[in-house]
């Protein structure tokens, strides 16, 4: 298990629990997004508090992910980014695909609204 889940309002919000996104893992967190939007989540907000690093093969997964919920008219939103992951988003012109919220109460408050 890569994401711990959690329903908090109307909305899931998933932590990802290793502090090394890459290879290893981006698989597997594809497959576990996949089925909790596939399981009918509409809103799903991504915790990256545990989150040091990532690599481009997660992040192709997060993308991946973020396809498949549009597919499924959901939306799928970051949370928690460190500075240094925040910037390689920025960097990479990724935070212009995703919502990203400096906490999943922010991420919640915007998905009240």
């Amino acid at each position: 298990m890569i994401v711990q889940t959690e329903v908090q309002e109307s909305a899931t919000v998933a932590t990802i629990l290793v502090k090394e996104a890459n290879l290893m893992v981006s698989d597997q967190f594809k497959q576990e997004v996949t089925l909790l939007l596939d399981g009918g989540q509409k809103y799903l907000v991504v915790s990256f508090e545990n989150v040091i690093y990532v690599d481009s093969s997660f992040l192709g997964a997060l993308v991946a992910a973020l396809k498949h919920a549009i597919a499924h008219k959901a939306d799928v939103v970051l949370a928690n980014l460190n500075k240094d992951v925040l910037g390689l988003f920025q960097l990479i012109r990724l935070d212009k695909a995703f919502k990203i919220y400096p906490s999943v109460n922010d991420a919640l408050a915007a998905q009240a609204k």
